[in-house]
């Protein structure tokens, strides 16, 4: 099946090469995960990879069976070249595909679909062919989606059974409030919950690359700890550099990056939004568990604990307001210390038990 598949020029000149050296360079195991955006124009009701579209048919339909199969082939193909991924999603953004005029490569989906395609066509070809360790999505869209979403798809025991997690984008949560998380979590606590992407500079008219921005960093910080504090369990930024245009991208949707390079002048820049998701990806490791954190509220700080694999604690503190002041930190067992703290400030304490 698929017998005239092959991955696109950008997968073998840009992404895997990149991919490979990446992985060389790091000291850790680099977690890979993928996500669609859309399937090839033939597959869709509107003949496009763009605009209101969804595939043929319906789920268990020879559409579906055949886009089943271009993930197995994806991860096949990947794997050839040594690049095994931890995860996918089944669809980014899928509210995307059933906007009218839509720019991006999407493609629609309901809750419901995708639970059915799950259960008949996605989940079955991933097992039958030796992906069953992969860490299947679902959503990869705003939380002012849940619960409802996980609530259509997980009704379902057999699409259930293939699902590890739920992705989600930051998009719109400056409108929706963190119990959509906390609620999910609670309902389908053997799910994790994975953000997915994130970028500053998305939202018109403050959009593009602002060099410098100590508010978009505060931003970063701010989501990754309402996030952690609600069952979520891994932050990912949708670009980790573009240029200083915030690009490039084919439809001129340019936004802001952690890292920005200006090739005229062979230099990068490591934006203030690096440094603020530093205090959460150098200290905080992979395998580290939330813990809780207890004490007199604060007005302007954001907190949150880990208990890392070694018993060392790393504490995050965000401080959003205009006030500087000391804060104390009590363990039971190792004593206090007393921290001072700066307006608009990150800081990570660690220390060991």
């Amino acid at each position: 099946m698929l017998q005239n598949f092959s991955l696109a020029v950008e997968d073998l000149k840009y992404k895997i090469p990149y991919i490979i050296a990446a992985q060389k360079m790091n000291k850790r195991n680099l977690t890979l995960f993928g996500s669609p955006w859309s399937a090839p124009a033939w597959m869709k009701d509107n003949q496009n990879m763009t605009g209101k579209g969804s595939l043929i048919g319906q789920p268990g339909g020879k559409y579906y069976k055949t886009w089943a199969q271009y993930f197995v082939r994806f991860l096949q193909e990947y794997s050839k070249h040594g690049i095994d991924l931890w995860g996918i999603t089944a669809q980014n953004e899928p509210s995307d595909g059933k906007l009218p005029n839509f720019k991006f490569q999407a493609m629609g989906w309901t809750a419901t679909q995708q639970r059915t395609f799950i259960a008949l066509d996605l989940g079955p070809a991933l097992e039958k062919n030796g992906f069953q360790y992969i860490k299947l999505m679902i959503l990869d869209d705003a939380r002012f989606l849940l619960p409802y979403w996980a609530e259509q798809v997980f009704s379902s025991p057999e699409a259930s059974k293939y699902i590890s997690g739920i992705a989600v984008h930051w998009y719109e949560d400056f409108i929706t409030p963190t119990i959509a998380l906390s609620s999910t979590h609670q309902k389908f606590p053997d799910k994790f919950i994975l953000a997915t992407e994130a970028c500053a500079g998305s939202i018109l008219p403050f959009g593009k690359v602002i060099l410098g921005s100590w508010e978009r960093a505060e931003s970063y910080a701010h989501d990754i700890l309402q996030d952690v504090n609600n069952w979520v369990t891994g932050w990912t930024d949708w670009n980790i550099a573009l240029d200083m245009e915030g690009g490039p991208n084919w439809v001129k949707n340019f936004v802001d990056s952690p890292i920005i390079v200006n090739a005229k002048k062979d230099e990068f820049y490591k934006q203030p939004m690096f440094y603020a998701m530093g205090h959460f990806s150098k200290f905080v490791l992979p395998g580290s568990k939330r813990i809780d954190i207890r004490g007199s509220e604060v007005d302007g700080l954001q907190i949150s604990a880990f208990l890392q694999g070694d018993n060392s604690i790393v504490v995050v503190i965000l401080n959003r307001s205009e006030n500087d002041g000391i804060i104390s930190l009590h363990d039971p067992e190792l004593g206090y210390i007393n921290l001072s703290y700066s307006k608009h400030s990150i800081q990570t304490v660690i220390w060991w038990t």
